[in-house]
């Protein structure tokens, strides 16, 4: 019988909820502890769902927790990473994995050196939509991946998030926060890439935030707020990437991709779930569907909510010694590809990566009911 992982998670903002509340559903891991530097919040969050509130360190101690999924702000994923491997325990984080190149390096290092994994957000490319796109390319149904665009755009954090300062720190920004959705679906998709180069801007150096108790407080903008990148991938595609919190409204489709033999219209990869269009030649949109489990909405009735399969994946592939799909050199790559649009954006240059990755494994429908509880 499959070991099923001892999980704990340091950090108990809004996310831990997410991750809390969907565990049960998922084969591999089971949370039986949270931690979080404030300890009210630590408290509270295991009162709501029956787990064991602990210290930091003594969740890094604990001998019945095998894996810790990291849910605190971008700047101290790297830290908090770090101690999680030199505990001996895997790390799963929440996107961004980290917030440069010579971070994610350090701790692949130390996880090898350990032989621990490294798992990280977002799993969104493994919901049914995504994997059917995966699919349909790899069968060629649009032929060859030429070019196409993603795009992400609001307004800004400031109108709904109530603390919304970090967003809009280094280490925040659209690229950072929201661009893994976008480049970890891209790059299962198509593969690695090979340049990037950038224009970056910001529209304003504060901003107000629009709700809650700091309703009108003004915070600093540190970071670009709207990016124009493209991207060149190794097997040919040209991508264009459009990210922005400068923008009110807009009627860009969020990814298109073409080939040579037609179009695939995708929904957004910050959800698991929606629908995917097909044009083939000079022919009509239509839509394409399969029975896939994390196509099926579970979220306020319309949308597919799965955060944990990834962790799900993770925790059987250690069982099992096969790799795990949202893994240490994926997160990387996609960690080198963004931070490198935000240097372009800087210095005008046309930047090649040095890392890569492969695809991750497709996950079909079979495979991902194999994860479900």
């Amino acid at each position: 019988m499959t070991k099923t992982l001892g999980v704990g998670i340091i950090g108990c903002g809004n996310i831990s909820t997410a991750y809390l509340s969907l565990a049960s559903m998922f084969k591999g891991y089971e949370i039986v502890a949270v931690a979080d530097i404030n300890m009210d919040n630590a408290h509270a969050q295991a009162a709501k769902f029956d787990v064991r509130a602990e210290t930091v360190e003594n969740l890094l101690a604990a001998t019945d927790v095998d894996l810790i999924i990291n849910l605190t702000i971008p700047a101290a994923h790297v830290s908090v990473s770090r101690s999680i491997l030199q505990a001996g325990k895997h790390v799963y984080s929440e996107k961004p994995f980290v917030l440069s190149l010579a971070e994610a390096q350090e701790l692949g290092n130390i996880a090898k050196a350990n032989n621990l994994r490294i798992g990280s957000a977002p799993d969104t490319f493994m919901g049914g939509s995504h994997q059917l796109a995966r699919n349909l390319i790899d069968a060629g149904t649009i032929g060859k991946v030429t070019s196409g665009a993603a795009v992400v755009m609001s307004s800004g954090m400031e109108d709904w998030h109530p603390n919304p300062d970090f967003f809009f720190q280094k280490g925040g920004g659209p690229i950072l926060d929201l661009g893994p959705y976008y480049i970890c679906n891209l790059v299962q998709l198509l593969g690695p890439v090979n340049k990037v180069t950038s224009f970056t801007g910001m529209a304003s150096e504060t901003r107000t935030i629009q709700n809650g108790p700091r309703d009108g407080e003004t915070v600093p903008v540190e970071t670009p707020t709207t990016i124009h990148s493209v991207l060149s991938f190794e097997n040919g595609a040209i991508i264009t990437l459009l990210a922005s919190w400068d923008v009110w409204a807009s009627n860009h489709p969020i990814m298109e991709l073409y080939g040579t033999k037609g179009t695939m219209d995708l929904p957004d990869p910050n959800f698991f779930g929606g629908t995917l269009t097909v044009t083939e030649g000079s022919g009509d949109p239509f839509e394409k569907s399969w029975d896939h489990p994390f196509n099926i909405p579970n979220f306020e009735e319309t949308q597919a909510n799965y955060r944990g399969a990834g962790l799900a994946d993770m925790a059987l592939a250690i069982a099992d010694g096969r790799p795990h799909r949202c893994n240490e050199d994926f997160a990387t790559h996609v960690v080198e590809v963004m931070t490198a649009i935000l240097e372009a954006g800087e210095t005008g240059a046309v930047l090649t990566m040095t890392t890569t990755c492969s695809r991750p494994d497709v996950l079909g429908p079979d495979a991902a009911r194999a994860l479900l509880a």
